[in-house]
């Protein structure tokens, strides 16, 4: 099913919005072959489906996977919006998620506080890929973040996150985010991060130690339940740790969105063969 939310309800504020979008994947019984079931979108959150042009990175080099770009349609959040995104990956099929620029929190009036709310099933058998742009932290944003993930047991998944504190030369905002993650219904991951004028000891050594760009990669493969991947810090400021749970956290800080990328990609190399990019 394909449509789109074409409502705009007040969300708070005078001016503040609320949009929500939905996607679902399913596995077509005849040819095996992953596609999209669901996709609504309201117009802040702009969900099209995208078209492979060869085999997919991520999910062991496959071709039939079903793939959705996700792109900004207004400027923002800014302060008072409410979004939320639901995705559902339907049992034994493969979705890859992409953005198409990052998400810049931008203040709103008063202060208010603007809100991101991702849910996400991953189904049995299911393959779900994140690869989502960075999200920036604006000066006098105020913004919270909350992503809920639930893995089946035999679920496979990967997802990359990464947040800019500020834009360049400026102050970040107050951002605080959450990402949890469960599987079979017991937590694997579950990490609340806050940086802003807001917060106490966000920017000191034991946390960003003056760096204004961080991010990390979570994958979780069924295969690892025997023999995760050893723990390995393979920079200064990035490393690779196994979680309890056939799961990997690779966490990294850098000054900027580049170093940071570059670390996040090398991390992802110390997963194996069947994660290269």
């Amino acid at each position: 099913m394909y449509d789109s939310l074409h409502h705009r309800a007040p969300a708070g504020p005078v001016g503040a919005m609320s949009a929500r979008a939905v996607l679902a994947s399913e596995l077509n019984g005849k040819g095996r072959i992953s596609r999209i079931r669901t996709l609504r979108s309201d117009g802040p959150l702009v969900l099209r489906k995208s078209n492979p042009k060869g085999p997919e990175p991520l999910t062991r080099r496959r071709h039939d996977v079903a793939r959705v770009a996700l792109a900004a349609g207004t400027a923002g959040p800014l302060g008072g919006d409410d979004y939320a995104l639901d995705v559902n990956v339907g049992a034994g099929s493969t979705l890859v998620l992409q953005e198409v620029s990052a998400m810049l929190i931008l203040p709103g009036q008063g202060g208010a506080q603007s809100k991101m709310a991702i849910n996400i099933t991953v189904e049995q058998g299911a393959t779900f890929v994140w690869w989502a742009e960075p999200v920036i932290a604006a000066h006098r944003c105020n913004h919270l973040h909350d992503v809920r993930i639930a893995l089946a047991p035999d679920a496979r998944m990967i997802l990359r996150e990464e947040i800019l504190l500020g834009r360049h030369g400026e102050a970040p905002g107050d951002f605080s985010s959450r990402l949890r993650i469960t599987r079979g219904g017991l937590a694997l991951y579950d990490q609340q991060i806050a940086f802003g004028p807001s917060s106490d000891g966000w920017d000191g050594a034991a946390v960003l130690g003056g760096h204004r760009a961080t991010g990390s990669v979570i994958a979780v493969d069924p295969d690892w339940v025997d023999a995760p991947p050893a723990a390995a810090p393979f920079d200064q400021n990035a490393a690779l740790t196994p979680l309890a749970g056939p799961g990997a956290a690779i966490g990294a800080v850098a000054p900027d969105s580049l170093e940071l990328r570059r670390l996040l990609m090398r991390g992802v190399t110390e997963l194996g063969p069947s994660w290269a990019t």
